[in-house]
């Protein structure tokens, strides 16, 4: 959807210029989006550390792949989860120490092709699994290590979609600077006659459109793209504690994963019955 409506911005924008009997080829202006995209690309260099550039690198194919979890998602995650509990509650809890240990290797989250793919979720949860099982840390004591994790994603994360949306704001004020630098050229060629006067000027403006375009329509959105991936994320793992805290409180899977259900935002969260179904291998 990210293409989808890019394509939507620029063919609206283009196509209402045509119409309007716009020449296409005045808005060619290569120089300009040099000068623009040039600018931001060195004041993002200048003002921000290599690591979150990369952070930024993987935000941005991150918004381009979408990161949404649908009630499918959750209802597969939440079968892994009642079979390991299930598992658990009839052998004990070192029994799924294998499961947790290798998730990859194991024939029960493994199933979780989604779960398995993304390391940082996959991590969370076997990290907060593996302090469950060494039986010597209470419920409350594991709510807050979990809370902290989720704090640090966060804290990491969040400057991401920031940092993208100052570069956004900044460049209405770059496509000033082009327009300025067009007009010093436009101020040379006075000479030269109305056409020419006439052929800068447009030029010049072209960098004003440009800025205003890319920050509003184009990059700001994206920055506004990465920071729903980032919520999407965080309500995954919050959904994912809950489920580990409320067994390890000692509520029986079904109820544990039904607490953690009403945790899910409504267009993702199945309903009771659906997850009963789903669990029981029905389709309906």
């Amino acid at each position: 959807m990210l293409f989808v409506g890019i394509i939507v911005v620029l063919g609206a924008v283009v196509g209402g210029f045509m119409m309007s009997g716009g020449d296409l080829h005045v808005l060619n202006q290569p120089n300009e989006v040099i000068v623009i995209v040039g600018a931001a690309i060195g004041s993002v260099l200048v003002s921000t550390p290599m690591p979150m550039i990369k952070k930024m690198v993987a935000a941005f194919i991150g918004a381009i792949k979408g990161y949404h979890i649908s009630k499918q998602d959750y209802l597969e995650l939440f079968k892994s989860f009642n079979e390991l509990f299930l598992v658990a509650q009839r052998d004990g809890l070192l029994s799924i120490e294998s499961h947790i240990e290798n998730p990859k290797e194991s024939t029960i989250l493994s199933e979780n092709k989604k779960f398995i793919e993304d390391e940082y979720v996959m991590d969370f949860f076997c990290d907060s699994m593996k302090v469950m099982l060494t039986g010597s840390v209470p419920p409350h004591d594991l709510e807050e290590l979990m809370d902290s994790d989720i704090e640090s994603f966060e804290s990491e994360n969040a400057p991401v979609a920031g940092t993208w949306a100052t570069v956004g704001d900044a460049f209405p004020a770059l496509g000033i600077v082009a327009a300025v630098l067009g007009i010093i050229i436009t101020m040379g060629s006075i000479n030269d006659g109305p056409a020419a006067v006439g052929h800068h000027v447009a030029a010049a403006l072209v960098g004003t459109f440009l800025g205003i375009l890319l920050s509003y329509g184009i990059v700001g959105p994206i920055a506004a793209k990465v920071h729903h991936d980032i919520d999407d994320k965080i309500k995954h793992l919050q959904t994912i504690k809950t489920a580990i805290l409320a067994y390890a409180k000692g509520n029986p899977p079904m109820i544990a994963l039904e607490i953690a259900r009403r945790t899910i935002f409504t267009d993702s969260r199945p309903s009771f019955g659906e997850l009963e179904n789903f669990l029981r291998g029905k389709s309906e």
